[in-house]
């Protein structure tokens, strides 16, 4: 019996095609990686200086009253854990986007119960859902800060 098994000629347009497709996705995952690493920087680095906002304003009353800690000290935590998670996904995004779509998920919850943040709610909705893909794109791109190698 004889079986080809070689592979189909492809026309030369079809390979330019693919090549294209491949370059906008890496820049794709390359916007959400570098997002991903600097939004939760910048966002926990800012919880030592509310220059952005006054942080203490967005945790949920619930939540306050049970915290052993005052507010101030556990945002000054939750800057600690962002900035961990943002080193995170600039090593292994493959991990790190899963984990910052996790503490978003978090923060959503909260915004909920604190009730007059829906609006934000909803943005960091959109940005666990940039999170997500993040961590799907990095199964076939990851390739963290170490490394750089060619996707």
């Amino acid at each position: 019996m004889n079986v080809n098994t070689q592979a189909p000629i492809r026309h030369p347009a079809s390979l330019v095609e693919e090549a294209d497709t491949r370059h906008h996705v890496k820049q794709a995952y390359e916007l959400l990686h570098w997002g991903y690493v600097v939004a939760p920087a910048v966002a926990g680095a800012d919880k030592f200086f509310n220059l952005l906002t006054n942080w203490d304003k967005y945790l949920a009353a619930p939540i306050e009253n049970v915290l052993p800690i005052s507010t101030r000290s556990f945002m000054g935590i939750v800057g600690i854990v962002e900035l961990a998670a943002a080193l995170l996904v600039l090593l292994k995004p493959k991990i790190g986007a899963y984990v910052v779509a996790a503490w978003l998920a978090g923060i959503i919850v909260n915004l909920v119960m604190v009730g007059g943040y829906l609006d934000v709610a909803l943005r960091d909705f959109g940005l666990f859902l940039g999170a997500l893909a993040l961590g799907r794109l990095s199964h076939e791109l990851d390739h963290g800060i170490a490394g750089m190698r060619k996707a």
